[in-house]
């Protein structure tokens, strides 16, 4: 199972799901309106480290998070 977590401002329980890459994730994630809206504005970690390759291979236990763009000050 992969651990899937939604910060900041997308308002959305953690989710498990058993998928193998972020690819395949992301093909579930869009199914969901309010998740989908984000997806394209999102940095992603897998286990806490910013990835960009959308085939990255996941295993069991991974955690990914969906990092939505933030304003500092």
């Amino acid at each position: 199972m992969i651990k899937v977590e939604f910060l900041g401002p997308i308002g959305k329980e953690n989710l498990e799901v058993e998928v193998s890459t972020l690819s395949e994730l992301g093909e579930i994630l869009s199914k969901d309106d309010e998740i989908s809206e984000w997806l394209s504005k999102c940095a992603i970690a897998v286990n806490d480290e910013i990835v960009f390759n959308k085939d990255r291979e996941l295993q069991s236990g991974d955690k990914i998070s969906l990092l939505p763009p933030v304003c500092g000050g």
